[in-house]
């Protein structure tokens, strides 16, 4: 491990430059996907991206360029390069970046277990061929997989001013999904969602529930064929963890960006319905909602100790009993906003630029147990697992598919219905939220290709969320 970091540091100490200020942020990203479908073990498949950002900053003007060669030559090239540039920018620059403060945070970072063996290949198939064979012989159970994705990223922050910041992260993605067909309609049941990932070590396969969880996620499927349509109008809508993670994402997350808010990313992933003078004074949600940028959960897909732009990272409340507090902002967009913001200044690679990112946020947990909030419904329905999303560009108006849902009828689960949809609007959504699930009902989760900027940044993103409940939703089946 961290092979390269003694050499990436001794070039470091070599390079030559004019400007006021340079950084340089080498990653090294290997990455393993394996999968085993209808008890056939595919391929595995294997990567290794490696390279360095070279970004310097000349009176006032900040600039960067990548290379994959790591020499003493090459890093130099591009930090030379990175200079220039900056150099010729001068001219037109739009802002005076000479005040913006220099990062000079010493630190590491390093996921749960990180020192620790993963699992063998060998290990890994034999455990994904025994889900497989665990699926049930049913003639309707038409596709079956379970997989595995590893990505091990080995990061190290330097510059002029002194800081040296080291990551040291494995991220684990198990899979599962089964497929079960009629004739006439077809089902998808996948287990957490598809949003099952976490740092740490082998042990999370059994923690985050793959062993042993085909013959359930597959009696599901075939629950969904025989289940009859979801009923459409309005009731109440308990959310599992599963689904609010893709809730708190697209209509929390996202709004919240400052780069978006200060208008950087209209043309291509959008604005927000959020503008920079609601901070303080917008009621987002009922008082029942809490949400925090949270990059100190061990196990969370977005932890860290310093962002990618050497910020020290910290628990932030963004919003509190549905107050809308600060803006998911790096460095440079809280100097350009004169906002407070998070350390979530992040980029997906070593040949990208830090942008804003979301990073783990999380809806912190209420007082009531899974039973309390079905209890406290008269008419209502659980909806797990998204399948589906669309939102407006603004991330305002949304609608929402699940493949999981049962009715709730005076306190008590009902029937399964199949093709469950709710809609909404951002704000008007959370301040419906009427209860929120204890810890008992939390789950760290997240999603590893979240989308943003030019060129695109698809980057890792952790939320943790109890269920909660929302009252008066619009829902709807797939024949509405």
């Amino acid at each position: 491990m961290f092979d390269a970091f003694a050499a990436v540091k001794r070039h470091f100490s070599a390079l030559h430059c004019t400007a006021e200020h340079w950084s340089l942020r080498y990653v090294r990203q290997d990455h393993q996907r394996l999968a085993v479908r209808k008890h056939i073990a595919e391929p595995p498949r294997f990567s290794r991206d490696e390279g360095a950002m070279l970004c310097v900053r000349v009176a006032g003007v900040e600039a960067y360029a990548a290379t994959s060669d790591l020499s003493l030559a090459g890093l130099q090239a591009a930090l030379s390069r990175a200079e220039t540039q900056a150099r010729q920018l001068a001219p037109w620059a739009l802002l005076d970046l000479a005040d913006l403060p220099v990062a000079t945070g010493r630190g590491h970072y390093l996921s749960p277990g990180f020192e620790q063996a993963f699992p063998s290949l060998a290990d890994c198939y034999a455990l994904l061929g025994a889900e497989s064979a665990a699926v049930p012989t049913d003639p309707r159970l038409v596709n079956w997989h379970a997989g595995l994705e590893v990505t091990v990223l080995e990061q190290l922050y330097l510059n002029s001013a002194g800081a040296e910041q080291l990551h040291g992260q494995r991220f684990v993605y198990p899979h599962l999904g089964v497929t079960a067909y009629d004739g006439q309609d077809s089902q998808t049941r996948n287990l957490g969602g598809a949003h099952l990932c976490q740092q740490g070590d082998g042990q999370l396969l059994e923690r985050l529930g793959l062993i042993g969880a085909a013959p359930q996620v597959a009696d599901q499927a075939l629950q969904l064929l025989l289940a009859p349509n979801t009923p459409s109008g309005q009731r109440d809508l308990l959310l599992m963890p599963d689904q609010m993670i893709l809730q708190i994402h697209e209509s929390i997350g996202h709004p919240l960006e400052l780069d978006r808010i200060l208008g950087d990313e209209r043309n291509y992933a959008g604005t927000s319905f959020v503008t920079a003078h609601d901070f303080g004074t917008l009621q987002y949600g009922s008082t029942l909602l809490n949400v925090t940028f949270d990059p100190l959960v061990p196990e969370e897909l977005a932890s860290y100790s310093h962002d990618d732009d050497g910020s020290p990272a910290q628990r932030e409340f963004l919003i509190r009993d549905g107050l809308l507090l600060r803006p998911l902002g790096g460095a440079l967009s809280q100097f350009r906003s004169g906002l407070d913001g998070v350390a979530a200044s992040r980029a997906c690679n070593w040949n990208r630029a830090p942008i804003d990112r979301m990073a783990n946020l999380n809806v912190e947990p209420g007082n009531r147990t899974l039973t309390e909030l079905i209890e406290g419904i008269e008419s209502g329905i659980l909806m797990a697992s998204n399948r589906s999303w669309s939102i407006d560009d603004a991330r305002n108006k949304f609608q929402f598919g699940c493949e999981w849902g049962q009715l709730i009828e005076q306190g008590e689960l009902r029937g399964v219905v199949k093709n469950p949809n709710y809609r909404g609007v951002s704000a008007h959504f959370w301040r419906n939220l009427s209860a929120v699930g204890d810890s008992s009902t939390r789950q760290v989760m997240g999603t590893p290709n979240c989308g943003k900027g030019e060129p695109n940044q698809a980057a890792r993103v952790g939320h943790a969320s109890p269920a909660c409940v929302f009252t008066a939703i619009d829902v709807f089946g797939g024949a509405a």
